[in-house]
């Protein structure tokens, strides 16, 4: 038996005027889940436990069979893990975003209104060179700035506190000043960014051209060095993890899963979604893994920008560029399968924040038929009745050989 989760990132959603009242996903084409469903189980569950801040570290913890009550130990320490930065006991790590503040003459910094959780989605060659002007007031014997992807960067503070602030991306046009860090040498750091990068001559060209400003550091998701369980030794199964973003990448690190990287891959709509799909099945089907984890970002960017145009798009390249190549691939192997597809969490296009809704599931098995005779959405999830309130038992059930 082969096993597959395809997760698509804030793919759930809600009904939508501009669309008749209907989620994304409700009216989306996806002919290949629309066939699964007729078959499936199909259910809500419940990835973050109540509680617990809703965000995709949580959420996908959880997808994944760990429990976040237990296991969660901060987003960017996970993120740390896959960029190869080794923690001491005594760190604390944050995510340092590239994000696009209001940049209004004469204001004060915390009276600015955050536009852009991932200032356009910053390329990675823009982003060092950001990241490197800021370097000299950020860094120094107990603080050092480690260059990711896109907008996605990492502080590692020696001997820190790790106290909650919120994510940029749950607090788009709004004022921040009541969601600065209560650190004063954090919130410092955030200043001095936006002073260095606000009227820099990349930013000037970026603004020239149409692009949002990446103006200032965010700094969020403190976290601790990770200990996760071994998710062979956990499952009895040989796992793959098959993402574009850091932090997928290093909650796979932190369980010992592989890493398989895409070439074209990224967090974005414009994804290498056919990649993604041709390296699950040689995973599956020529390198003996049992389980691969497909990670998609694009439908939660999308909700996060407000674009449901956009997010619809990317629910549809999902169902056709990943979703249907996987089917078609391992029905066509000699192998019994089981895919299971879920988002991690909602991210509603109006609201562009992380919601606590329970999320649709869709269980396919290869030797089973369910009978449900449904569609795959919320609306249709909801009504089956099927209710599962721990997100964290699913991966059981994926394994359960009677089920």
């Amino acid at each position: 038996m082969k096993y597959v989760i395809i997760l698509g990132d804030g793919m759930s959603d809600e009904p939508i005027e501009k669309l008749g009242n209907k989620t994304p996903l409700e009216y989306a084409q996806t002919p290949t889940m629309d066939m699964l469903a007729n078959t499936s189980q199909i259910g809500i569950v419940r990835n973050v436990p109540d509680g617990m801040k809703v965000g995709s570290d949580t959420a996908n913890l959880s997808v994944l069979g760990y429990n976040p009550e237990i296991y969660y130990s901060g987003r960017s320490s996970l993120e740390a893990l896959s960029m190869g930065i080794q923690m001491k006991e005594n760190d604390i790590s944050l995510r340092c975003n590239l994000v696009t503040l209001s940049d209004e003459k004469n204001i004060p910094y915390d009276e600015r209104t955050i536009i852009d959780h991932s200032a356009d989605e910053i390329s990675s060659s823009d982003a060092k060179i950001l990241i490197d002007a800021i370097r000299p007031v950020i860094e120094n014997n107990m603080m050092k700035l480690y260059t990711g992807i896109s907008y996605r960067h990492c502080l590692i503070w020696e001997n820190g506190e790790a106290k909650y602030i919120e994510p940029p991306h749950n607090i788009l046009t709004k004022k921040i000043k009541e969601f600065l860090p209560e650190q004063k040498i954090l919130l410092d750091m955030m200043q001095k960014s936006y002073n260095i990068l606000n009227e820099h001559p990349l930013n000037i060209e970026r603004s020239k051209n149409g692009k949002n400003k990446a103006n200032s550091i965010w700094l969020w998701g403190a976290g601790t060095k990770p200990k996760l369980e071994n998710f062979t030794k956990k499952t009895g199964k040989k796992g793959a993890m098959i993402s574009a973003v850091d932090l997928l990448n290093g909650i796979a690190v932190a369980a010992g899963m592989e890493i398989i990287n895409v070439e074209g891959a990224t967090g974005g709509l414009n994804t290498n979604y056919e990649g993604k799909a041709k390296a699950a099945l040689n995973a599956l089907l020529n390198e003996n893994k049992d389980f691969v984890y497909i990670h998609i970002e694009a439908p939660d960017e999308m909700g996060h920008q407000g674009k449901v145009d956009e997010k619809i798009k990317a629910i549809e390249f999902i169902d056709k560029r990943v979703l249907k190549p996987v089917y078609d691939g391992l029905k066509q192997s000699e192998h019994d399968f089981k895919i299971l597809l879920l988002p991690d969490h909602s991210t509603p296009v109006n609201l562009r924040c992380h919601t606590a809704d329970l999320v649709p599931y869709m269980f396919f098995n290869s030797k089973k038929n369910y009978r449900e005779f449904g569609l795959y959405n919320e609306a249709f999830a909801r009504a089956t009745g099927n209710i599962k309130q721990d997100g964290y038992n699913n991966i059981n059930l994926l394994f359960d050989e009677d089920f």
